[in-house]
């Protein structure tokens, strides 16, 4: 009796024939690169990988991944992969979508998968514009975003994505930045050993229409001072020279402290990602909008003590076929009043 091994893949397999269609610059490129590099690494048969997309710039994902994939309507992409993997739990989906196309048209339905718990992997590219309809404020943009929807200044207060997902209590809530590409991957693989849900925000640029979006961040001499790297059971430091750090107070919230003077290591609030209670990963995602304060990259929460929706679904339905047997459509749509057109 022979084992039958699976073929090592590369990145070149999961790569089509199909021309990349986004503009020079943009931060899909190294999205698309990071996922094409990871995918190999995860022992999975490339025919089990199903990418969903809705509508958008990043939702040109499905075209330019060797799997099997579906681009469906605007912001529909999340029951669209419910679908597909309460149905086969055994496929690994992927969702890629937008901040307009989840957090807008489709934000209903983000939440919903979250909640529910549903193993689908989802990746929101976020450069907080509408990049496709050529340059709207989109449900990220900052409050007074002047943009062609808003000449004057949007007047809404942005979504926080992360605070979205972990408000939903998504089971696995993560952060990086497309042109971070080791930090990337690594974020990618995590959520790929994930289960459950897994919800990651990855912050792009749009040069055309939102250039710089994320330069806060990006900026080499701006990354340490500003940019908190998320380890698990680490304590929570930043800055150039890691003197910096993050403390709980006496009344539960957290404060940026310095190191030295009597405040070191011990002082601070040492990362857990695996708490049960979303209500600590809320707080981190909500730093980067308090003045002075890093913003979180890496594994906000990752809880894999849920079930998921799929497994329950089906649990569901094993066992009512077995007290019942298998059903009979016909007779189902038979039953009951029923009227004869003529």
């Amino acid at each position: 009796m022979t084992t039958a091994t699976l073929p090592t893949l590369t990145k070149k397999d999961f790569q089509t024939d199909q021309e990349v269609r986004w503009c020079p610059g943009c931060g899909d490129y190294a999205i698309l690169a990071a996922v094409q590099s990871v995918f190999p690494e995860l022992g999975i048969p490339r025919e089990k990988f199903v990418v969903v997309s809705g509508i958008g710039c990043s939702s040109r994902f499905p075209y330019y991944m060797n799997t099997f994939g579906f681009h469906t309507i605007h912001g529909r992409a999340p029951a669209v992969a419910t679908g597909i993997k309460a149905i086969n739990p055994d496929l690994e989906v992927w969702v890629a979508t937008g901040d307009g196309d989840a957090l807008s048209i489709g934000g209903n339905h983000t939440i919903h998968m979250l909640r529910r718990n549903v193993g689908v992997k989802v990746l929101l590219f976020n450069n907080r514009i509408y990049g496709l309809t050529k340059g709207q404020y989109s449900p990220t943009s900052e409050f007074h975003k002047k943009t062609k929807s808003t000449p004057f200044g949007s007047l809404d207060r942005p979504f926080n994505p992360v605070s979205l997902a972990i408000g939903s209590e998504a089971t696995f809530v993560a952060r990086s930045v497309d042109i971070f590409q080791q930090h990337l991957k690594e974020t990618l693989r995590h959520a790929a050993a994930h289960r459950g849900s897994a919800f990651v925000e990855i912050l792009q640029n749009c040069n055309i229409f939102n250039d710089g979006a994320w330069e806060s961040l990006t900026e080499k001499d701006a990354r340490s001072e500003h940019v908190l790297q998320l380890e698990h059971g680490k304590p929570l430091i930043f800055g150039m020279n890691r003197d910096k750090g993050i403390r709980r107070r006496s009344d539960g919230d957290i404060e940026v402290v310095q190191l030295g003077n009597g405040v070191t290591e011990k002082d601070l609030v040492i990362h857990d990602a695996h708490h049960p209670r979303p209500s600590y990963a809320f707080l981190l995602s909500h730093m980067e909008h308090r003045p002075g304060f890093p913003t979180p990259l890496g594994v906000l929460r990752a809880w894999d003590d849920l079930p998921r929706y799929e497994d329950i679904m089906n649990s569901q339905i094993a066992e009512v076929i077995a007290k019942r047997g298998q059903g009979d459509l016909a007779k189902l749509l038979r039953a009951g009043d029923t009227w004869e057109v003529k």
